[in-house]
């Protein structure tokens, strides 16, 4: 397993981590990655991937989730998020990849559902959640490597307990904080008496200026901007500071209807803030909440029609601000989570992006003040 903030003393916010400390601390929830990494003949360079979450064992469409989606900056694409704003339901898994895979991503998914699904197909439609972000500079985009075949080992990845982070999967070229990024995850776990429910996040990292950089709430990146690194390039020769995105996916098993999803969803714009993110033109910051607790919604099945009224069950908003504080606090665990996960990356011409070492974090966040807990 690589190293995360908890194994070197950070600890963020107050909450409890979930056994994984990962979104698949959700029960049911599973997270698989296929990554592709090839340095081909002509020059080119693939690093990129495909990572999937799929919300409840089996196909998503026979048992949806509430859902809702926030888009913090619009800069970025997706698909499939029309439809959670207006039903309110997630019926699909949700996949992240480059910017210029969406398409085979979403086209792959549904085909592999229809391998899947039984019955008669002739009403069949799906409008399959896929996210973005851009890595040109690390990856040969142009090059559409992402494939069919990428999509279904990705799905046949997926599981419970611990997650791959790091340069995995979709977040395989993906730079955060002029750093080397990736997918970052991270869960919380509330107290009894704040309902006893599990929050869990899980990032793609590709955003951020490295000046702006905070952990724990200590201007690392100040002192980080500083330092002269022990390598011949550098990021900067090859974008502006704050290019790229960031997409989240959080999970809960609390029963949320899909405005309170929506509201769950915004949190994590607190959690990127903490880590100085969310402030750049050139970023897409799209992130997707859905509910496990209501467990007995209707298939998304359109040829067939389900019962005409259904029994639901809703958090009292009184308690909906231990889920907004978990949520914050895991997406701000995953994004640092990501950064030190992801080693050094090198590609052609002599550039490349830095891992952000983690000796070099602590010794960044020691001039700052910072102690381990």
């Amino acid at each position: 397993m690589t190293t995360r903030a908890r194994d070197i003393g950070i600890r963020i916010g107050q909450g409890q981590p979930g056994p994984a400390n990962a979104i698949t601390d959700v029960a049911g929830v599973r997270v698989g990655h296929c990554t592709l990494r090839q340095d081909l003949a002509d020059g080119r360079r693939v690093r990129t991937g495909v990572t999937v979450v799929e919300p409840r064992p089996g196909l998503a469409r026979l048992s949806p989730c509430f859902a809702g989606v926030h888009v913090l900056n619009g800069n970025g694409d997706a698909t499939g998020l029309e439809w959670i704003r207006e039903a309110g339901l997630l019926t699909s898994p949700i996949a992240f990849t480059n910017t210029h895979s969406i398409g085979i991503v979403r086209d792959s998914l549904i085909a592999l559902e229809r391998e899947r699904q039984t019955g008669d197909m002739a009403l069949y439609w799906s409008m399959p959640v896929v996210l973005e972000t851009f890595d040109g500079v690390l990856n040969d985009i142009n090059g559409f490597h992402v494939r069919p075949e990428h999509v279904r080992a990705a799905l046949e990845d997926a599981k419970s307990g611990e997650v791959a982070e790091g340069s995995v999967g979709g977040g395989t070229g993906m730079i955060c904080h002029e750093f080397k990024g990736g997918i970052g995850t991270a869960s919380r776990v509330l107290s009894a008496e704040q309902g006893g429910w599990t929050v869990g996040a899980i990032v793609q990292a590709n955003h951020g200026q490295r000046a702006s950089l905070l952990v724990e709430g200590y201007p690392v990146g100040r002192v980080l901007s500083r330092q002269e690194l022990a390598s011949p390039f550098d990021t900067r020769k090859l974008l502006y500071p704050g290019m790229g995105s960031i997409v989240v996916t959080i999970a809960t098993d609390a029963p949320l209807l899909p405005h309170q999803c929506t509201r769950l969803a915004q949190r994590a714009s607190i959690g990127i803030a903490r880590t100085g993110g969310g402030t750049e033109d050139a970023s897409g910051d799209i992130f997707v909440a859905f509910a496990t607790g209501n467990d007995s919604l209707p298939a998304a099945d359109y040829a067939r029609r389900g019962a005409s009224t259904l029994p639901l069950a809703m958090v009292n908003n009184d308690y909906l601000t231990p889920l907004f504080q978990a949520a914050a606090e895991a997406v701000e665990e995953a994004i640092v989570n990501a950064l030190i996960a992801s080693g050094t990356e090198r590609i052609a011409h002599g550039h490349g992006v830095h891992g952000l070492g983690v000796e070099q974090l602590r010794a960044a966040l020691a001039e700052c003040g910072w102690r381990a807990r």
